[in-house]
């Protein structure tokens, strides 16, 4: 009776596959940040639906992936419903004009958005009016 250790030990495919293991590992570990910063997915919004949405600023987070806009909007009833709205990263938003400092709690802005799906209040921005009346909107559009 053979020792199965030993037949392992030398055949040819075994020992192939024992040294190419740690690098395949390796290799998957290394990869493991760039999936972890990829693109999420934007199927939360509605990219058939704009609409336009008027308020103050409560909070801007200028960050990447992806800057938000809390906004205090007023309901039909008169009531202030908040509104997180997701906009860019931070490179494209300077390519729009938008900097750390362009929105400032208590500024008066307008926002184009595509709305959630689901209905909840807020979205992602498709173009924004800022306090000073400039309009910041993709080079795309």
């Amino acid at each position: 009776m053979t020792n199965l250790a030993n037949s392992r030990d030398r055949h040819p495919h075994w020992t192939a596959g024992r040294k190419l293991a740690p690098a395949l590992l390796a290799a998957a570990v290394g990869l493991l940040p760039a999936a972890a910063s990829a693109h999420h997915s934007h199927a939360m919004f509605d990219p058939s639906k704009t609409l336009t949405v008027q308020g103050t600023v409560k909070k801007f987070l200028y960050s990447n992936p992806h800057m938000w806009l809390f906004l205090a909007v007023m309901d039909g009833k008169g009531q202030e419903v908040e509104f997180p709205i997701e906009g860019t990263n931070i490179q494209a938003a300077g390519r729009m004009g938008i900097t750390s400092s362009t929105f400032k709690p208590g500024d008066k802005v307008s926002l184009l958005i595509n709305p959630y799906r689901d209905g909840r209040p807020g979205g992602s921005w498709r173009e924004v009016t800022d306090a000073r009346g400039v309009l910041h909107k993709p080079e795309r559009d």
